[in-house]
Protein backbone atom coordinates (compact mmCIF):
# COMPACT_ATOMS: atom_id res chain seq x y z
CA UNK A 1 0.00 0.00 0.00
CA UNK A 2 1.34 3.19 -1.12
CA UNK A 3 1.06 6.12 2.14
CA UNK A 4 2.88 8.78 0.39
CA UNK A 5 5.29 9.87 -2.47
CA UNK A 6 8.72 10.97 -2.04
CA UNK A 7 9.43 14.81 -1.06
CA UNK A 8 10.25 15.81 -4.93
CA UNK A 9 7.04 14.62 -6.12
CA UNK A 10 5.71 18.29 -4.93
CA UNK A 11 6.18 21.40 -6.22
CA UNK A 12 8.82 23.34 -4.63
CA UNK A 13 8.31 26.23 -2.32
CA UNK A 14 6.48 29.55 -4.16
CA UNK A 15 8.77 32.26 -4.04
CA UNK A 16 8.38 35.08 -2.02
CA UNK A 17 6.05 37.00 -4.21
CA UNK A 18 3.96 34.29 -3.60
CA UNK A 19 3.93 33.79 0.07
CA UNK A 20 -0.35 33.03 1.05
CA UNK A 21 -1.81 36.13 2.67
CA UNK A 22 -1.56 35.56 5.89
CA UNK A 23 -3.95 37.81 7.26
CA UNK A 24 -6.91 36.44 4.74
CA UNK A 25 -6.15 33.11 5.80
CA UNK A 26 -5.58 34.34 9.89
CA UNK A 27 -8.98 35.51 9.29
CA UNK A 28 -10.54 32.17 7.86
CA UNK A 29 -9.43 30.11 10.38
CA UNK A 30 -10.47 32.63 13.45
CA UNK A 31 -14.00 33.05 11.38
CA UNK A 32 -14.22 29.50 10.99
CA UNK A 33 -13.22 27.53 13.66
CA UNK A 34 -15.72 29.79 16.22
CA UNK A 35 -18.25 27.08 14.93
CA UNK A 36 -16.78 24.86 17.07
CA UNK A 37 -16.67 26.67 20.52
CA UNK A 38 -19.95 28.73 20.27
CA UNK A 39 -21.98 25.89 20.93
CA UNK A 40 -20.88 25.79 24.00
CA UNK A 41 -22.01 29.09 25.42
CA UNK A 42 -25.34 29.04 22.98
CA UNK A 43 -26.21 25.05 24.23
CA UNK A 44 -28.98 26.66 26.73
CA UNK A 45 -30.88 28.76 24.68
CA UNK A 46 -30.86 27.15 21.66
CA UNK A 47 -31.75 23.41 23.84
CA UNK A 48 -34.62 25.94 25.74
CA UNK A 49 -35.82 27.53 22.10
CA UNK A 50 -36.53 24.04 20.57
CA UNK A 51 -37.69 22.11 23.64
CA UNK A 52 -34.62 19.63 25.21
CA UNK A 53 -33.72 19.04 28.43
CA UNK A 54 -30.92 20.32 29.86
CA UNK A 55 -29.31 17.23 29.40
CA UNK A 56 -29.56 16.65 26.00
CA UNK A 57 -28.75 20.42 24.96
CA UNK A 58 -25.42 19.48 25.31
CA UNK A 59 -25.54 17.31 22.40
CA UNK A 60 -25.76 20.10 20.63
CA UNK A 61 -22.04 21.12 20.90
CA UNK A 62 -20.31 17.61 21.45
CA UNK A 63 -22.33 17.00 17.98
CA UNK A 64 -20.28 19.80 16.19
CA UNK A 65 -17.35 18.64 17.74
CA UNK A 66 -17.82 15.00 16.59
CA UNK A 67 -18.23 16.48 12.78
CA UNK A 68 -15.04 18.01 13.75
CA UNK A 69 -13.30 14.94 14.49
CA UNK A 70 -14.92 13.03 11.16
CA UNK A 71 -14.03 15.80 9.06
CA UNK A 72 -10.33 15.71 10.20
CA UNK A 73 -10.02 12.24 9.78
CA UNK A 74 -12.20 11.67 6.83
CA UNK A 75 -11.96 14.93 4.50
CA UNK A 76 -8.41 16.87 5.29
CA UNK A 77 -6.40 13.72 4.04
CA UNK A 78 -7.99 14.50 0.93
CA UNK A 79 -6.00 17.25 0.33
CA UNK A 80 -2.78 15.37 -0.54
CA UNK A 81 -4.69 13.96 -3.22
CA UNK A 82 -7.91 16.56 -4.73
CA UNK A 83 -6.89 19.87 -6.29
CA UNK A 84 -6.58 22.28 -3.36
CA UNK A 85 -8.94 25.16 -4.72
CA UNK A 86 -11.39 22.56 -5.53
CA UNK A 87 -11.49 21.05 -1.83
CA UNK A 88 -11.43 24.45 -0.24
CA UNK A 89 -14.82 25.83 -2.53
CA UNK A 90 -16.52 22.57 -1.68
CA UNK A 91 -15.68 22.33 1.72
CA UNK A 92 -16.73 26.10 2.56
CA UNK A 93 -19.57 25.09 0.47
CA UNK A 94 -20.91 22.81 2.64
CA UNK A 95 -20.70 24.95 6.05
CA UNK A 96 -22.29 27.55 3.88
CA UNK A 97 -25.64 25.01 3.66
CA UNK A 98 -25.23 23.43 7.08
CA UNK A 99 -24.90 27.01 9.07
CA UNK A 100 -27.93 28.18 7.01
CA UNK A 101 -29.84 24.89 8.00
CA UNK A 102 -29.07 25.20 12.07
CA UNK A 103 -30.39 28.89 11.67
CA UNK A 104 -33.72 27.94 10.23
CA UNK A 105 -34.07 24.43 11.65
CA UNK A 106 -37.62 23.78 13.48
CA UNK A 107 -36.84 20.95 14.85
CA UNK A 108 -33.69 19.07 16.79
CA UNK A 109 -33.02 16.31 14.63
CA UNK A 110 -32.39 18.46 11.84
CA UNK A 111 -30.72 21.19 13.66
CA UNK A 112 -28.13 18.26 15.11
CA UNK A 113 -27.67 17.08 11.53
CA UNK A 114 -26.86 20.35 10.55
CA UNK A 115 -24.04 20.57 13.37
CA UNK A 116 -22.44 17.76 12.48
CA UNK A 117 -22.05 18.60 8.46
CA UNK A 118 -20.66 22.31 9.72
CA UNK A 119 -18.17 20.96 12.33
CA UNK A 120 -17.42 17.86 9.59
CA UNK A 121 -16.67 21.21 6.86
CA UNK A 122 -14.85 23.42 9.50
CA UNK A 123 -12.19 21.14 9.64
CA UNK A 124 -11.28 22.90 6.15
CA UNK A 125 -9.14 25.00 9.05
CA UNK A 126 -7.01 22.51 8.55
CA UNK A 127 -6.51 22.31 5.13
CA UNK A 128 -5.61 25.79 5.08
CA UNK A 129 -2.59 25.73 6.93
CA UNK A 130 -0.59 23.05 5.42
CA UNK A 131 -1.63 24.86 2.31
CA UNK A 132 0.02 27.80 4.10
CA UNK A 133 2.93 25.95 4.86
CA UNK A 134 3.81 24.71 1.57
CA UNK A 135 3.69 28.06 -0.26
CA UNK A 136 6.84 29.36 1.72
CA UNK A 137 10.23 27.49 2.65
CA UNK A 138 10.96 25.85 5.96
CA UNK A 139 13.03 29.06 6.74
CA UNK A 140 9.52 31.01 7.55
CA UNK A 141 7.29 28.21 7.95
CA UNK A 142 7.27 28.73 11.42
CA UNK A 143 6.82 32.48 11.11
CA UNK A 144 4.04 32.14 8.84
CA UNK A 145 1.95 29.14 10.15
CA UNK A 146 2.89 31.41 13.93
CA UNK A 147 0.31 34.31 12.48
CA UNK A 148 -2.27 31.99 11.20
CA UNK A 149 -2.21 30.30 14.48
CA UNK A 150 -2.57 33.84 16.11
CA UNK A 151 -6.13 33.98 13.98
CA UNK A 152 -7.37 30.75 15.21
CA UNK A 153 -6.57 31.43 18.65
CA UNK A 154 -8.43 34.36 18.69
CA UNK A 155 -11.54 32.52 16.60
CA UNK A 156 -11.21 29.91 19.79
CA UNK A 157 -11.03 32.23 22.35
CA UNK A 158 -13.27 34.86 21.25
CA UNK A 159 -16.00 32.67 20.33
CA UNK A 160 -17.90 31.86 23.04
CA UNK A 161 -18.16 35.94 24.74
CA UNK A 162 -19.34 37.02 21.00
CA UNK A 163 -21.46 34.06 20.23
CA UNK A 164 -23.19 34.87 23.60
CA UNK A 165 -23.52 38.66 23.21
CA UNK A 166 -24.84 38.20 19.37
CA UNK A 167 -27.28 35.86 20.94
CA UNK A 168 -28.32 38.49 23.66
CA UNK A 169 -28.68 41.08 20.99
CA UNK A 170 -30.35 38.83 18.49
CA UNK A 171 -31.02 35.29 19.28
CA UNK A 172 -28.91 31.83 18.54
CA UNK A 173 -29.97 31.88 15.42
CA UNK A 174 -28.19 35.11 14.16
CA UNK A 175 -25.18 33.56 14.55
CA UNK A 176 -25.35 30.49 12.26
CA UNK A 177 -26.88 32.99 10.19
CA UNK A 178 -23.79 35.10 10.68
CA UNK A 179 -21.72 31.95 10.02
CA UNK A 180 -23.32 31.36 6.85
CA UNK A 181 -22.69 35.22 5.21
CA UNK A 182 -19.01 34.64 6.62
CA UNK A 183 -18.45 31.00 4.86
CA UNK A 184 -20.21 33.07 1.35
CA UNK A 185 -17.15 35.69 1.63
CA UNK A 186 -14.77 33.73 2.61
CA UNK A 187 -15.38 31.46 -0.55
CA UNK A 188 -15.76 33.96 -2.56
CA UNK A 189 -11.90 36.04 -1.92
CA UNK A 190 -10.00 32.93 0.03
CA UNK A 191 -9.52 31.02 -2.79
CA UNK A 192 -8.24 33.54 -5.06
CA UNK A 193 -5.04 32.78 -2.67
CA UNK A 194 -4.88 29.49 -2.94
CA UNK A 195 -2.74 28.11 -5.55
CA UNK A 196 -4.49 25.86 -7.96
CA UNK A 197 -2.36 23.00 -7.40
CA UNK A 198 -3.09 19.31 -8.80
CA UNK A 199 -1.61 16.92 -6.39
CA UNK A 200 0.83 13.86 -7.84
CA UNK A 201 -1.20 10.62 -8.42
CA UNK A 202 -1.64 9.16 -4.89
CA UNK A 203 -3.15 6.67 -3.49
CA UNK A 204 -7.14 5.50 -3.51
CA UNK A 205 -9.25 7.11 -0.67
CA UNK A 206 -9.27 4.04 0.85
CA UNK A 207 -5.74 3.81 1.03
CA UNK A 208 -5.44 7.23 2.29
CA UNK A 209 -7.39 6.66 5.10
CA UNK A 210 -5.96 3.53 6.15
CA UNK A 211 -2.33 4.82 5.88
CA UNK A 212 -3.32 7.34 8.64
CA UNK A 213 -2.09 4.67 11.16
CA UNK A 214 1.24 4.11 9.09
CA UNK A 215 1.72 7.45 9.35
CA UNK A 216 1.11 7.70 13.27
CA UNK A 217 3.92 4.54 13.62
CA UNK A 218 6.48 5.88 11.04
CA UNK A 219 6.78 9.55 12.73
CA UNK A 220 8.30 9.80 15.85
CA UNK A 221 7.80 13.48 15.71
CA UNK A 222 4.42 13.19 15.17
CA UNK A 223 3.62 10.93 17.81
CA UNK A 224 5.56 13.10 20.40
CA UNK A 225 4.10 16.60 19.40
CA UNK A 226 0.56 15.48 19.00
CA UNK A 227 0.59 13.63 22.84
CA UNK A 228 2.25 16.93 24.13
CA UNK A 229 -0.55 19.16 22.01
CA UNK A 230 -3.13 16.51 23.75
CA UNK A 231 -2.06 17.14 27.17
CA UNK A 232 -1.78 21.16 26.67
CA UNK A 233 -4.96 21.51 24.82
CA UNK A 234 -6.64 19.11 27.76
CA UNK A 235 -5.23 21.61 30.49
CA UNK A 236 -6.97 24.39 28.37
CA UNK A 237 -10.42 22.69 28.16
CA UNK A 238 -9.99 21.68 31.98
CA UNK A 239 -9.43 25.34 32.77
CA UNK A 240 -12.15 26.50 30.76
CA UNK A 241 -14.77 24.37 31.76
CA UNK A 242 -14.11 24.34 35.31
CA UNK A 243 -13.60 28.58 35.45
CA UNK A 244 -17.23 29.29 34.67
CA UNK A 245 -18.30 26.74 37.83
CA UNK A 246 -15.60 29.00 40.11
CA UNK A 247 -16.55 32.63 38.45
CA UNK A 248 -20.16 31.68 39.71
CA UNK A 249 -19.31 31.75 43.13
CA UNK A 250 -17.81 34.29 45.98
CA UNK A 251 -16.01 36.81 45.46
CA UNK A 252 -16.72 36.70 41.77
CA UNK A 253 -20.19 36.21 41.85
CA UNK A 254 -20.95 36.96 38.09
CA UNK A 255 -23.76 35.47 35.69
CA UNK A 256 -23.14 33.99 32.39
CA UNK A 257 -22.51 37.27 30.25
CA UNK A 258 -19.89 38.60 33.45
CA UNK A 259 -18.05 34.87 32.81
CA UNK A 260 -17.99 35.29 28.39
CA UNK A 261 -16.15 38.77 29.26
CA UNK A 262 -13.66 37.12 31.16
CA UNK A 263 -13.39 34.91 28.22
CA UNK A 264 -12.19 37.44 26.45
CA UNK A 265 -9.31 38.09 28.48
CA UNK A 266 -7.50 35.06 27.56
CA UNK A 267 -7.10 36.62 23.74
CA UNK A 268 -4.31 38.35 24.52
CA UNK A 269 -2.72 35.22 24.66
CA UNK A 270 -2.98 35.05 20.62
CA UNK A 271 -0.37 37.60 20.14
CA UNK A 272 2.18 35.65 21.43
CA UNK A 273 1.94 33.09 18.20
CA UNK A 274 3.87 34.92 15.76
CA UNK A 275 6.84 35.34 18.35
CA UNK A 276 6.50 31.71 19.23
CA UNK A 277 6.76 30.98 15.26
CA UNK A 278 9.96 32.87 14.50
CA UNK A 279 11.39 31.41 17.41
CA UNK A 280 10.97 27.96 15.94
CA UNK A 281 12.58 29.38 12.94
CA UNK A 282 15.59 30.09 14.81
CA UNK A 283 16.07 27.04 16.17
CA UNK A 284 15.06 27.17 19.56
CA UNK A 285 11.91 25.36 19.66
CA UNK A 286 12.97 22.76 22.31
CA UNK A 287 13.69 25.80 24.86
CA UNK A 288 10.41 27.73 24.27
CA UNK A 289 8.62 24.32 24.52
CA UNK A 290 9.75 23.75 27.95
CA UNK A 291 8.82 27.45 29.14
CA UNK A 292 5.43 26.89 28.03
CA UNK A 293 4.95 24.49 29.86
CA UNK A 294 6.38 25.83 32.82
CA UNK A 295 4.18 28.63 32.47
CA UNK A 296 1.26 25.91 31.92
CA UNK A 297 2.02 24.62 35.39
CA UNK A 298 2.94 27.83 37.58
CA UNK A 299 -0.54 29.27 35.47
CA UNK A 300 -2.26 26.54 37.46
CA UNK A 301 -0.32 27.55 40.48
CA UNK A 302 -1.92 31.08 40.17
CA UNK A 303 -5.27 30.24 39.41
CA UNK A 304 -5.43 28.05 42.48
CA UNK A 305 -4.19 30.84 45.16
CA UNK A 306 -6.38 33.24 42.98
CA UNK A 307 -9.54 30.71 43.43
CA UNK A 308 -8.67 30.14 47.01
CA UNK A 309 -8.69 34.15 48.57
CA UNK A 310 -12.25 34.88 48.89
CA UNK A 311 -11.80 38.80 50.32
CA UNK A 312 -13.20 41.65 47.59
CA UNK A 313 -11.30 43.80 45.21
CA UNK A 314 -9.52 43.83 42.32
CA UNK A 315 -7.00 41.19 43.06
CA UNK A 316 -8.86 38.04 42.77
CA UNK A 317 -9.62 39.08 39.40
CA UNK A 318 -6.25 40.44 38.36
CA UNK A 319 -4.56 37.32 39.40
CA UNK A 320 -7.11 35.13 37.46
CA UNK A 321 -7.31 36.72 34.92
CA UNK A 322 -3.02 36.34 34.71
CA UNK A 323 -3.61 32.89 35.23
CA UNK A 324 -5.70 32.42 31.64
CA UNK A 325 -3.28 34.88 29.55
CA UNK A 326 -0.34 32.92 30.81
CA UNK A 327 -2.10 29.62 30.29
CA UNK A 328 -3.33 30.48 27.11
CA UNK A 329 -0.18 31.34 26.40
CA UNK A 330 1.78 28.53 27.17
CA UNK A 331 -0.86 25.97 25.20
CA UNK A 332 -0.95 28.23 22.14
CA UNK A 333 3.09 28.09 22.22
CA UNK A 334 3.26 24.05 22.68
CA UNK A 335 0.69 23.84 19.55
CA UNK A 336 2.06 26.27 17.69
CA UNK A 337 5.94 24.95 17.94
CA UNK A 338 3.84 21.36 17.13
CA UNK A 339 2.46 22.55 14.17
CA UNK A 340 5.79 23.66 12.63
CA UNK A 341 7.39 20.77 13.82
CA UNK A 342 4.76 18.42 12.22
CA UNK A 343 4.64 20.43 8.37
CA UNK A 344 8.57 19.80 8.60
CA UNK A 345 7.76 16.42 8.03
CA UNK A 346 7.12 14.19 4.69
CA UNK A 347 5.47 17.11 2.53
CA UNK A 348 3.29 14.62 0.40
CA UNK A 349 1.43 13.38 3.39
CA UNK A 350 1.27 17.22 5.04
CA UNK A 351 -2.25 17.45 5.11
CA UNK A 352 -2.72 13.85 6.53
CA UNK A 353 -0.30 14.29 9.02
CA UNK A 354 -1.97 17.51 10.30
CA UNK A 355 -4.64 15.68 10.37
CA UNK A 356 -3.51 13.51 13.02
CA UNK A 357 -2.22 15.96 14.85
CA UNK A 358 -5.41 18.69 15.46
CA UNK A 359 -7.40 14.92 15.75
CA UNK A 360 -5.37 13.49 18.65
CA UNK A 361 -4.85 17.18 20.19
CA UNK A 362 -8.56 17.41 20.08
CA UNK A 363 -9.13 14.31 21.64
CA UNK A 364 -6.83 15.25 24.38
CA UNK A 365 -9.45 18.82 24.81
CA UNK A 366 -12.79 16.26 25.22
CA UNK A 367 -10.47 14.29 28.24
CA UNK A 368 -10.04 17.84 30.10
CA UNK A 369 -13.49 18.57 29.85
CA UNK A 370 -14.01 14.99 31.32
CA UNK A 371 -12.07 15.69 33.78
CA UNK A 372 -13.12 19.22 34.77
CA UNK A 373 -16.07 17.45 36.20
CA UNK A 374 -14.55 14.80 37.58
CA UNK A 375 -12.17 16.96 39.28
CA UNK A 376 -14.72 19.78 40.51
CA UNK A 377 -17.17 16.76 41.92
CA UNK A 378 -13.98 15.64 43.97
CA UNK A 379 -12.38 19.09 45.28
CA UNK A 380 -13.47 22.04 43.66
CA UNK A 381 -11.51 24.74 42.35
CA UNK A 382 -8.06 23.08 44.12
CA UNK A 383 -8.52 19.98 42.19
CA UNK A 384 -9.30 21.37 39.32
CA UNK A 385 -6.17 23.22 39.51
CA UNK A 386 -3.71 20.42 40.68
CA UNK A 387 -4.98 18.00 37.93
CA UNK A 388 -4.14 21.28 35.48
CA UNK A 389 -0.14 21.02 36.87
CA UNK A 390 0.39 17.46 36.79
CA UNK A 391 -1.27 17.80 32.68
CA UNK A 392 1.28 20.57 32.39
CA UNK A 393 3.88 19.04 33.99
CA UNK A 394 3.66 15.79 31.83
CA UNK A 395 3.58 17.75 28.85
CA UNK A 396 6.86 19.61 30.31
CA UNK A 397 8.22 15.76 31.52
CA UNK A 398 8.35 14.67 28.01
CA UNK A 399 9.61 17.65 26.62
CA UNK A 400 12.72 16.83 28.09
CA UNK A 401 12.30 13.31 27.46
CA UNK A 402 12.37 14.45 23.55
CA UNK A 403 15.27 14.46 21.17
Amino acid sequence: MTTCGKSGALAPPASPSARPPVLLFGTATGVLVTNLFAPQTLVGVMGASLGLAPIASGLMAMTTLLGYAAGLFLLVPLADVAPHRRLVRAMLAASTVAAATAACSPFAALLLAALFVLGAASSVIQVLVPIAAAMVGPDIRGRVIGDIMGGLMVGILLSRPLASLLADTLGWRAFYAASALASIVLGWTLVRGIPDRQPPPGPRYLDLIVSLGSLLRREPVLRRRAASAALSMAAFSLFWTAVALRLAQPPYSVGQRGIAMFALVGAAAAFITPWVGRAGDRGWTRPVTAISHLGMVGAFALAAWAGGTWHGGHTPWIAMGLAAIVLDAGVTGDQTLGRRAVNLLDPAARSRINALFVGLFFLGGAAGSALAGVAWSLGQWHAVCATGAALGLAALLMSFASK
